[in-house]
């Protein structure tokens, strides 16, 4: 592959990715599952797998009352039939009891074919963050 289509293959692979989170961000699963492939597997912490944006958004819901990215970067590495997107930054928004929260770290890693996300890793500090409240004494 020459470089000007590496180049577009990432740019490409980057946009899509940019078009996935902010559907998902509004949440709009169906307008998110445009850019996915029917196959798709989301893996998020834990291991917890979702085969379609509306169940990931439905997850989310039980875990947030409401919750946002602040996008700080993406890093695209091209590979052999795909690209590998790697976005990362913070969470914000608030827990299921309204209290808000903000810099919660997170990174996603998008597996791109065939000009559609076939698969998506999810990390982030929820679960910690989940925890050392429950453990904290309420005042």
């Amino acid at each position: 592959m020459t470089n000007s289509k590496l180049d577009a293959a990432n740019r490409a692979a980057a946009e899509l990715v940019e078009r996935f989170l902010e559907a998902s961000m509004v949440p709009d699963p169906e307008a998110a599952a445009r850019c996915v492939s029917p196959n798709l597997v989301i893996t998020f912490t834990g291991g917890r797998v979702f085969h379609h944006p509306r169940e990931s958004t439905a997850f989310n819901a039980t875990r947030y009352a409401w919750v946002k990215k602040r996008r700080e970067r993406s890093d695209v590495a091209p590979g052999d039939d795909e690209t590998i997107v790697y976005n990362i930054g913070t969470l914000y928004g608030a827990w299921p009891d309204g209290t808000p929260f903000e810099g919660n770290r997170y990174v996603d890693r998008f597996v791109v074919r065939g000009g559609l996300i076939v698969a998506m890793s999810v990390w982030n500090d929820s679960a910690e963050r989940l925890l050392d409240r429950r453990d904290k004494p309420a005042t």
